[in-house]
């Protein structure tokens, strides 16, 4: 079991490295350039770590078996920790 999570984990850090050339292409897509090409791209970069940090936080708390209230708590404190680890 604990080796499934431990691949489930790699596999969601690994798609944080492989976001930025999803951003990119959306970039060049939209023909962005410049200030507004930074912009776009760290706002892209930093959406793209959320949603991966959200997924194995809320992993985690299906691990923990908690719902409702308590799996929101522990997945929003979960989220806070990780952006504060970066």
């Amino acid at each position: 079991m604990r080796a499934i999570i431990a691949t489930v984990a790699l596999a969601l850090l690994s798609s944080l490295a492989h976001a930025a050339p999803d951003c990119e292409a959306v970039a060049a897509e939209k023909k962005l350039a410049g200030a507004a090409k930074n912009s776009f791209m760290k706002k892209c970069e930093r959406e793209a770590g959320k949603s991966a940090a959200g997924e194995a936080c809320a992993m985690k708390a299906s691990e923990k078996k908690l719902a409702g209230a308590a799996k929101n708590s522990f997945v929003k404190k979960c989220e806070k920790d990780a952006a504060a680890a970066k």
